[in-house]
């Protein structure tokens, strides 16, 4: 599979406007020592551990409204949630949210840890599947109030629907979507409209777990970035991560199915179902053009849509 890199374009520490920094200086009552700056991730702000002049250190993820004017809301979003979360959650602890003349900035707890090698490592993914399988026990029901996964994925699960309305008006002539997908459209629509129902669960779920939104430790793997939690199925967040994990030098999807606890108790057709969206979400979107600020998206996007049709073929066993 095509190893698309998980990385955006950040911008520095010394982007961050005066005030701001100043604000978070004075919540942690010294200045900063040093920046280093973490490349992964698609955000378009910043990000960076920070050292501070009294040895302390935190981590810190700042946007303002450009060049995308969505990213501060999903930081927003991402403070709400954090700000909830439990401490059986295996997430770092948020220290303090600021927002100022159109700029966010999140605090947190900072965590001397690693993105999963790549290719995947059997043994850290081992530990990734242990951990998500705790964290769903953790979490269900959900300790906080959140949307449904119907709530929060109408509108981004519509994808073959709207393709293939598109198509039947003459609006779409269906380039550079593979074969299969034009000679299943439909099918692929029908089996698409059923994940509301698929997805019901109270469990609360991260929704877009990659190796770049995880930190492993020598004892402990972190989920990080959680503005998009909602309420699912407690194997949501497994099946939701292995076309990624695929397109990253993992193993096939079906294989981890098999032997993990939570996908392996998932029920067939509900799972069918949800991989059909993501997928459709994945190969529909890589069509577009890159959003202001997120110019390597697109790539990563269409990676893990060819990963994720490839799972969706195995399972649907259409020729």
């Amino acid at each position: 599979m095509n190893a698309a890199p998980a990385t955006g374009v950040r911008r520095p520490w010394q982007d961050v406007p005066d005030e701001l920094r100043h604000a978070i200086e004075s919540h942690m009552a010294s200045e900063v020592a040093q920046a280093v700056t973490q490349t992964g991730g698609f955000s378009p702000g910043v990000a960076a551990r920070l050292l501070f002049q009294d040895g302390r250190r935190a981590f810190v993820k700042a946007v303002g409204p450009l060049p995308n004017p969505h990213s501060a809301d999903i930081h927003r979003a991402e403070a709400r949630v954090a700000a909830l979360l439990p401490p059986e959650a295996p997430a770092p602890r948020l220290l303090a949210s600021f927002d100022l003349d159109g700029w966010v900035a999140l605090l947190f707890q900072d965590i001397e840890g690693r993105q999963p090698a790549q290719p995947w490592r059997a043994d850290e993914l081992g530990r990734v599947l242990d951990t998500l399988d705790e964290m769903a026990t953790r979490l269900t029901p959900s300790p906080i109030a959140a949307p449904s996964a119907r709530e929060r994925l109408t509108g981004m699960f519509e994808n073959w629907r709207t393709v293939a309305a598109a198509r039947d008006k003459g609006e779409d002539d269906l380039a550079g979507l593979s074969p299969w997908v034009v000679a299943h459209l439909d099918d692929l629509a029908e089996l698409e409209s059923r994940w509301p129902e698929a997805a019901v669960g109270d469990t609360l779920v991260h929704g877009d777990i990659r190796a770049d939104n995880l930190l492993l430790t020598d004892d402990q793997v972190f989920v990080v970035d959680w503005p998009w939690a909602f309420l699912g199925p407690r194997w949501f967040d497994v099946a939701a991560m292995l076309p990624s994990v695929r397109m990253q030098g993992g193993p096939p999807p079906e294989q981890v199915v098999a032997e993990h606890r939570v996908t392996r108790e998932a029920d067939p057709a509900a799972l069918t179902s949800v991989l059909a969206a993501f997928a459709g979400y994945f190969a529909c979107q890589a069509r577009l053009p890159a959003p202001p600020g997120l110019p390597t998206l697109r790539a990563f996007q269409h990676a893990q849509g060819q990963a994720a049709l490839e799972w969706l073929r195995e399972r649907t066993a259409w020729s």
